[in-house]
């Protein structure tokens, strides 16, 4: 684990919803795909689409499968792939690179040698059900990977998760799961000075759910991490049914229990960016000055 040491920066503040980005990353400059190839590898993944504009700039196809709500009607989301550019390695921080904990072996290789990238994004989906727009995704995803044979990892801007390609070419992970294993990034800190650590996520409000946090002392931090890719499982499985001050099983050696009860509140990050958070207070683990009766 990471033993720099950052500051907080509570000016980062972050907007739910967003665009969502994923930048492919390259060795070498790529020509854009011919369209035919992108439309056929794009129909495999996500069904009907259609290639609306293209040219040696930039590729937007519409996904035909799925729809977004307006008043005048629905429309389809649109899924932009832009040439290939420069790709700036040196505007991903010292305190993004320290959360990559999916590549940590060839993080510092891939940022050095890709000097390029490919940038896909969404638009028009802010409004899909939630599963809808992230199964549209992570297709998309599988996609990109199969469009672009030279690509050697895909970076996701909102939550600062990187991949090797191979690890998404070659993953086994269920459809329900992809989302939060490839999208959402379970993040830890420690509080210098202190025996306190944090651990919180980073990535759920691209689909209007809430991320976690977790503030504490005295606890095995991996049973941590791992008690919360279980409760962002049942966020969004159940589309985040727990209300504020609501309880939730705690952890006992290592295993969530229904013997031990964890009290739930929403509030706003400790940790940049600035959003709303599920805070798990930890009971005789918990640390800083909680006091939620009101």
């Amino acid at each position: 684990m990471s033993k720099d040491t950052f500051q907080q920066d509570l000016s980062k503040k972050e907007q739910p919803g967003l665009v969502f980005v994923m930048q492919l990353l390259m060795k070498n400059k790529c020509e854009m795909p011919k369209q035919e190839i992108m439309t056929e590898i794009m129909q495999k993944h996500l069904g009907k689409v259609n290639c609306f504009a293209y040219d040696t700039n930039m590729a937007i196809f519409t996904a035909e499968n799925y729809k977004e709500e307006f008043e005048q009607g629905s429309i389809p989301p649109q899924l932009i792939v832009t040439e290939c550019i420069k790709f700036p390695a040196d505007r991903i921080d010292d305190f993004t690179r320290s959360q990559m904990w999916d590549c940590q072996e060839d993080r510092d290789r891939i940022l050095s040698e890709c000097g390029y990238q490919v940038i896909a994004m969404n638009m028009l989906a802010g409004g899909m059900k939630y599963q809808d727009r992230a199964d549209m995704l992570m297709d998309y995803l599988e996609a990109l990977v199969e469009i672009y044979p030279e690509c050697e990892a895909v970076y996701f801007q909102t939550s600062g998760k990187m991949f090797t390609v191979q690890a998404i070419r070659e993953h086994k992970i269920p459809r329900e799961s992809r989302f939060i294993y490839f999208a959402v990034n379970v993040r830890f800190f420690t509080i210098e000075g202190t025996e306190e650590m944090l651990v919180d996520t980073l990535g759920m409000s691209t689909l209007f759910l809430p991320d976690l946090q977790y503030h504490f002392h005295g606890m095995d931090p991996n049973w941590v991490v791992n008690h919360a890719y279980n409760v962002l499982s049942y966020i969004y499985d159940n589309n985040n049914p727990i209300e504020n001050d609501e309880t939730i099983d705690g952890v006992v050696e290592g295993n969530m229990n229904q013997a031990v009860q964890w009290q739930c509140h929403y509030e706003d990050s400790l940790i940049q960016p600035v959003r709303g958070v599920l805070d798990i207070c930890m009971n005789e683990y918990a640390s800083g000055n909680r006091n939620y009766e009101e």
